[in-house]
């Protein structure tokens, strides 16, 4: 079983105790090590990470990045999270878990910056890198090995080791044989973790994890997989995908791709996507704010559709309108925390849809997200909107019955006013 350092970079045909060539313990070892080539890497709690880089004062302190009266934890560090502290919790919630916490607000534009430059980075070692978040993103090695004079996963350990050298903060490696258990290794043994899950143990890994681990599962659907009896991916396995489909629609046909590890999506490099969009144009000019906020209605659920499938919410929203003589009008808001909910996406375009509808006769609306995000950022619980959390679970329920019986089976009504 090959074996790589992770400090020195030495390689033994099988893992030892500690390193020869530096006496370090922090060895990966797996039959597989040199033969897998698709990896995730992810900063470990990102935010956190760059605050006590930049004041080395609070190394052994518990950080957390947010804002401190009504708002949610943006990030946590690990000595926080010791505490039961997490993302997305209310902010009053984690101080009173960890009352010695330092709160602090979060700086964006430098968060940027960093996280920009670990990008490059990546991009030196493969122009395959597929970013998922400022702080994440996939990476293709595969015919690297004669450019780097390295394997795949020796290259990863010396990326991980100059990102540390050169920004200080550490990140964690996932790497297999597709993305989605690229991403599932990256997220086992965190903070400064790499993880291997190979080929040859793919299924029978799987069958040991909650469904919960399944990309798309969120805890709606998680508790409807619990109410018929299932909790673990291994349960998955033993149903074919006809039976899948035909109990939980579409996303019964990846939950059998997915619970045998069978992911075929590629690294597509820059996909980052930038923005999500949906957008019509009239047969006839519009005028009406009612008819043009229920076309608006519309468009942000096909938005919210596209998002969810893809796993990622956005933080900016933009709405588009083109007039009668083509002239086109941009209107955009940002969001504290991203978001994947029509409601929300509704709330924030109406008003500046509202703004516009001075009499204008409108062709075309559109409706967009940007700054795109994972979906475990999106929509933290609001405490200045307790009705929220409710919105969210009819929407998720929603989006659960058209998934098994199609987009007609059922829609939202909304009041809309002038």
């Amino acid at each position: 079983m090959p074996a790589l350092c992770r400090i020195c970079l030495t390689e033994t045909p099988h893992p030892p105790d500690v390193c020869d060539g530096c006496g370090g313990e922090t060895i990966v070892g797996h039959a597989e090590l040199n033969d897998l080539s698709t990896a995730h890497i992810d900063c470990d709690s990102f935010y956190a990470s760059v605050e006590k880089r930049d004041n080395p004062e609070l190394a052994d302190k518990p950080v957390l990045v947010g804002g401190r009266n009504r708002g949610v934890v943006m990030a946590a560090c690990y000595v926080a999270r010791q505490y039961g502290v997490h993302s997305a919790m209310p902010m009053f919630k984690a101080l009173k878990a960890c009352p010695e916490a330092v709160v602090i607000r979060p700086d964006m534009k430098k968060y940027g910056v960093v996280g920009m430059a670990v990008r490059e980075m990546m991009r030196n070692v493969t122009p395959l890198v597929e970013p998922i978040s400022i702080d994440e993103a996939f990476l293709d090695l595969s015919g690297t090995e004669r450019l780097h004079g390295a394997s795949p996963a020796k290259t990863l350990a010396r990326l991980a080791a100059d990102i540390r050298t050169e920004h200080g903060i550490t990140v964690t490696v996932g790497l297999s044989h597709n993305k989605f258990l690229a991403k599932l290794a990256s997220g086992l043994n965190k903070p400064h973790g790499f993880t291997v899950i190979g080929k040859q143990e793919t299924v029978s890994f799987l069958a040991e994890q909650p469904v919960s681990s399944i990309w798309g599962v969120g805890k709606v659907f998680q508790k409807r997989l619990e109410r018929d009896g299932i909790t673990q991916i291994g349960q998955l396995q033993g149903y074919d995908e006809t039976e899948l489909a035909r109990r939980f629609g579409e996303m019964g046909s990846r939950l059998a791709r997915l619970s045998h590890g069978r992911d075929n999506r590629r690294v597509v490099p820059g996909s980052g996507r930038k923005s999500l969009s949906s957008e019509t144009t009239f047969s006839e000019d519009i005028t009406d704010v009612v008819k043009l906020k229920r076309v608006l209605w519309r468009q942000t659920e096909k938005v919210s559709a596209g998002l969810k499938r893809e796993n990622i919410g956005g933080r900016t929203v933009t709405l588009k309108l083109k007039n009668a003589r083509f002239a086109i009008r941009t209107r955009s808001r940002t969001l504290l925390h991203p978001t994947q909910l029509a409601d929300v996406i509704f709330a924030t375009a109406a008003p500046l849809l509202e703004k516009e509808a001075d009499g204008t006769a409108y062709r075309l609306l559109g409706v967009g997200l940007s700054v795109l995000e994972p979906a475990d950022h999106c929509d933290p619980i609001d405490l200045a909107d307790p009705d929220a959390q409710r919105r969210k679970q009819v929407e998720t329920a929603v989006d659960d019955l058209r998934a098994r019986f199609g987009r007609g089976a059922i829609g939202k009504g909304r009041i809309l006013k002038g």
